[in-house]
């Protein structure tokens, strides 16, 4: 497979804490993530380590016994079921629509950027991403489950504004009511899977571009090495996803990084507790040597997990969506 045709692709060596790949894009439509048959075009889709060919306007993708990830604009990832299709009307990020043929796909927006638009259509109906959320829509029978966010559908009656926990008919009566949102399947739960591992990506990315000192102007894309995979940083604050996963920005994720200061008190053994309720080690011929309280460590799948060692290694900034985040943490 080609790489991506509409990027420039830099690569560039240094250590463990400086830019180690960056790509500009443009477009909506990379293809990050394959399981199983999957098909762009008539082409069965290779997995190899840093190739992401792109689903170009009025391309199709479509799976068999597989799924597949895509990522939309800056924040927004569509993950599409098993047999399964979609066509990408347009790629532009200020104008993204894809429409969905057969089967099911889930949309996590983490993010919609003030200048960002995103639109899934299937057959007369058009829904519109509102705010961040988690989206999940069924060709048979046609509906849209709204898990959390906001959208608007709209067909041959003007548009309807769906919100958390209710779900729409995509067909001509544009039918809305309760849904159970405990109520899943194999799709929502690797969705939910593939979340936890990007938002686990996103902590080396984010201060990797903070000790590079590269000025992060917007929320946008960042490649990972390590983790052999894309993830999500936003300019400033710290998001949560609608999984609830933590995404930071290159500056907040300097309060799991910086040291932490450890108070000593009395005890047997001149050992002690510190703030963060770890016992303090005892005092040695050299001074006391106290536990310094971190992030715990956690593990990924074999094909997108780092070793222990490279938990803080280097990540790149890449593509960048029009507009800025907003600000802080979004709860």
């Amino acid at each position: 497979m080609k790489p991506v045709s509409r990027a420039v692709l830099c690569l560039a060596l240094g250590t463990a804490g400086a830019l180690a790949q960056s790509v500009i894009s443009a477009r909506s439509g990379m293809l990050h993530y394959v399981e199983g048959q999957v098909f762009l075009g008539d082409k069965a889709v290779e997995s190899k380590f840093g190739n992401y060919p792109e689903v170009k306007e009025n391309g199709t993708l479509r799976t068999e016994a597989g799924r597949a990830e895509i990522l939309l604009t800056p924040g927004v990832f569509l993950r599409l079921g098993e047999n399964s299709g979609i066509r990408m009307v347009t790629n532009r990020l200020v104008d993204t629509r894809l429409e969905l043929l057969t089967g099911s796909a889930v949309v996590e927006a983490d993010d919609i950027l003030k200048d960002n638009s995103v639109t899934v259509v299937y057959k007369d109906t058009t829904t519109h991403l509102l705010k961040k959320g988690l989206y999940r829509f069924d060709a048979s029978p046609a509906a849209l489950r709204v898990f959390e966010g906001e959208a608007g559908v709209a067909g041959a009656d003007p548009a309807v504004e769906v919100k958390d926990g209710k779900m729409i008919a995509l067909d001509s009566s544009l039918t809305v009511a309760k849904f159970d949102k405990n109520e899943t399947d194999t799709l929502d739960r690797w969705s939910r899977r593939r979340g936890e591992y990007v938002a686990m990506a996103n902590v080396s990315a984010a201060n990797s571009i903070r000790r590079s000192g590269t000025s992060w102007l917007s929320s946008g894309w960042a490649f990972n090495p390590y983790f052999g995979m894309f993830t999500f940083v936003p300019m400033n604050g710290s998001y949560y996803s609608p999984y609830g996963y933590r995404f930071w920005s290159p500056m907040a994720v300097y309060q799991l990084y910086r040291p932490r200061p450890v108070f000593m008190g009395g005890g047997y053994g001149g050992g002690g507790y510190n703030n963060a309720g770890y016992r303090s080690m005892p005092q040695t011929s050299s001074g006391y040597s106290g536990v310094i309280a971190s992030a715990p460590s956690v593990s990924a799948p074999a094909a997108h997990a780092p070793s222990t060692s490279s938990a803080g290694a280097a990540s790149a900034p890449v593509s960048r969506g029009g507009g800025s985040s907003g600000g802080g943490a979004h709860r």
